[in-house]
């Protein structure tokens, strides 16, 4: 009660002098009372408690149990995290060190926290991106990310931006099949209309490297993408010198199924590709710098996602440097943040909504630059009105209600949030100097090296999603039994397991994908005049298990849109039989205790299987002493916390006549 009591002291303080003393939400104390001061009077009463009095503490509250194994936890970078951090913890971190010289110029630390709301629009239909566009200026947008690949006329461009102030909108050019074609277009609109493109923002999204890992293949090659880059340079420079013409997409990488370090670690040696081979054509670290743009995606993992764009900034700026910069605003890192598509799913879809949203919160507080928040319907549809709308309000809350941009630098000096920071950085700056020390991320590419990295953390956690170690709400587990989607499902994304280009590619794709392909098989048989399968639980014997297993049972059935027939227990083995015959099901899942199974089996299941012959019997558990026994007796199969997810679900479907898609 006591900590309760100090929180609210010091909120009700800080609010106080907010109130008195309004100062772009600066804490300003009176004049005759310093900080330390107010400390000290707020904190007297609490003594300080060493560390060695916390941990005494824990160990005799753990009575015996591990303490690493039970308040450390390993993150998927094989980070060790503790479950609390103190100031010492910072002590004698090189990261910190760095930042006690270098954070003016890497982190935004004299002003506020304002990053720029884009929302991108991803659709080619030209009125369309203009309508959608023009929405989203007038309602808070500062940036659009526009899809220019039917842009191929000055026509068409002057279409795409109508009515659109580019002297106060910040433009991309997201998608292109030319981006020169794209830049002259744009410049010659600035011409038509007279507008001083000096003052123009934006950029384009020229990543030759992403190009080479999606399609396997450079497009043209490497000499000619960089001559491209030079040309888009040199023009950009001239006339558009607010605009960033080299974009580095690391969120291929997370959206792939990478780690946060791989998502760092490979994005920094791309950028350094891109400035190697352009200060060897003679352009400075200077000029070049300012012109690059990073893209990462933001994922559930809300503080690693915090630390990991904080890592960025101290590892480029540390690449920057050996390059000599004269200028030490080239250590700055510009940074756009986008809510990863790895973990968005197309059943529950508006969970989506409270993914993106602390999704959203980890890239501001990160200090990311700008950020564009997926509208939930992304994964299936075409994005409409109303999901740009809340996709947009979003941000807005984040600002208007929540005032995360009032705060300078607000992960600074969380003790927790600075560790996971240096342990980032430092495993993203080995992963880094391994990819050098192949000869750089082309090599590295075209080794297979990049991709088969984040391929093997990718079929990691597709693992852990099958055996529902991770979880996705509403898709492998606690679905929403009565849910239709395939009427709403206008694109549908397969991870596509063919590789035709020179080099292995890149596999961009959703964590769900397997699952929602069984449950859209199984909507869509329905559609074609099939009985949905039916799931009969025949709940018998020990009340908690029974209730524990038959809910086990449910969300498990109802992953692949299976039909869920619940009792609330049968008082004898004859009136249950009576019940399922009844029904007629195509499954029916026997929901007991282990020590029940065997005298329920040899009593249920050949009468059942006599009178319904096509039934698929199934007990929800995993008795080991009782399997032989148990499938002697007719049990087909078992369901398990072990049971893997997707392919048990597909080996029903196949039984059961459903073509998957």
């Amino acid at each position: 009660m006591r900590n309760v009591n100090c929180f609210f002291k010091l909120y009700k303080f800080a609010y106080l002098y907010l109130e008195l003393n309004p100062s772009n939400g600066k804490l300003i104390l009176p004049e005759h009372m310093t900080g330390n001061e107010q400390n000290e009077k707020l904190f007297s009463e609490f003594p300080q408690v060493p560390t060695s009095e916390w941990e005494k503490k824990i160990v005799t509250d753990l009575k015996g149990a591990d303490y690493n194994k039970k308040l450390i936890w390993n993150t998927e970078e094989g980070i060790q995290v503790k479950p609390y951090y103190r100031a010492e913890d910072l002590q004698g971190l090189e990261y910190i060190e760095r930042l006690k010289e270098k954070q003016p110029q890497i982190f935004n630390t004299g002003s506020d926290n304002n990053w720029i709301l884009r929302q991108d629009i991803l659709t080619g239909d030209i009125g369309n991106a203009n309508r959608f566009a023009l929405e989203a200026v007038e309602h808070g947008a500062d940036a659009v990310g526009l899809n220019a690949t039917e842009v191929t006329t000055f026509k068409q461009m002057s279409a795409l931006l109508q009515g659109i102030d580019l002297t106060k909108t910040w433009i991309y050019f997201i998608s292109s099949k030319s981006y020169p074609l794209t830049l002259e277009l744009f410049l010659y609109e600035l011409s038509a209309r007279h507008l001083n493109s000096e003052v123009v923002r934006g950029g384009i999204n020229f990543d030759p490297l992403s190009y080479l890992l999606l399609h396997g293949e450079f497009y043209i090659n490497f000499n000619n993408n960089i001559e491209e880059t030079e040309y888009l340079l040199n023009t950009i420079s001239k006339r558009l010198p607010l605009f960033r013409s080299i974009a580095v997409n690391g969120q291929y990488f997370q959206n792939s199924g990478s780690t946060l370090v791989q998502e760092l670690g490979f994005s920094l040696s791309a950028a350094n590709e891109y400035i190697s081979s352009l200060t060897d054509k003679g352009f400075s670290v200077d000029f070049l710098a300012p012109k690059v743009l990073f893209h990462f995606a933001c994922g559930p993992n809300y503080f690693m996602e915090i630390a990991k764009l904080r890592a960025a900034r101290i590892l480029w700026a540390k690449i920057i440097e050996q390059y000599a910069n004269k200028n030490p605003e080239s250590l700055r890192m510009f940074i756009h943040s986008s809510t990863a598509a790895w973990n968005k799913t197309i059943y529950d879809p508006y969970v989506n909504m409270l993914r993106t949203t602390t999704e959203g919160m980890s890239a501001a507080i990160g200090q990311t630059d700008s950020l564009a928040i997926g509208p939930f319907d992304m994964p299936f549809s075409q994005p409409d009105d109303f999901s740009f709308r809340i996709a947009r309000n979003q941000q807005l809350i984040f600002r208007e209600e929540s005032y995360l941009n009032r705060i300078s630098d607000p992960a600074s000096g969380a003790y927790y949030i600075e560790r996971l920071t240096d342990s980032l950085a430092q495993n993203a700056w080995n992963l880094f100097r391994k990819v050098e020390g192949m000869g750089g991320m082309i090599e590295a590419v075209k080794s297979g090296f990049v991709q088969d990295e984040i391929e093997k953390n990718r079929d990691q956690k597709m693992a852990d999603m099958a055996l529902r170690k991770s979880v996705l709400i509403g898709t492998n587990q606690f679905p929403e039994l009565k849910e239709m989607m395939l009427d709403k499902v206008q694109v549908f994304s397969r991870d596509d397991e063919k590789n035709t280009g020179t080099y292995k590619k890149l596999r961009p794709m959703r964590l769900s994908g397997t699952i929602e392909e069984l449950r859209l098989s199984t909507e869509e048989f329905v559609s074609k005049g099939n009985r949905r399968p039916e799931v009969f639980l025949f709940t018998y014997g020990n009340l908690s298990m029974m209730r524990a297993r038959a809910g086990f049972a449910t969300n498990f059935f109802g992953c692949a849109g299976f039909s869920v027939i619940d009792n609330p227990g049968f008082d004898t083995v004859e009136e249950g039989i009576a019940a399922a015959i009844g029904k007629a099901p195509d499954i029916i899942v026997f929901c007991s205790s282990d020590e029940e199974y065997e005298d329920l089996a040899v009593r249920a299941v050949p009468a059942l299987k006599s009178a319904i012959p096509a039934l698929i019997a199934i007990v929800a558990g995993y008795p080991k002493e009782k399997i032989d026994a148990l499938k002697k007796a007719g049990v087909d199969d078992f369901i398990h916390l072990r049971s893997n997810l997707p392919e048990s679900l597909k080996k029903l479907s196949n039984q059961m006549g459903i073509p998957l898609k």
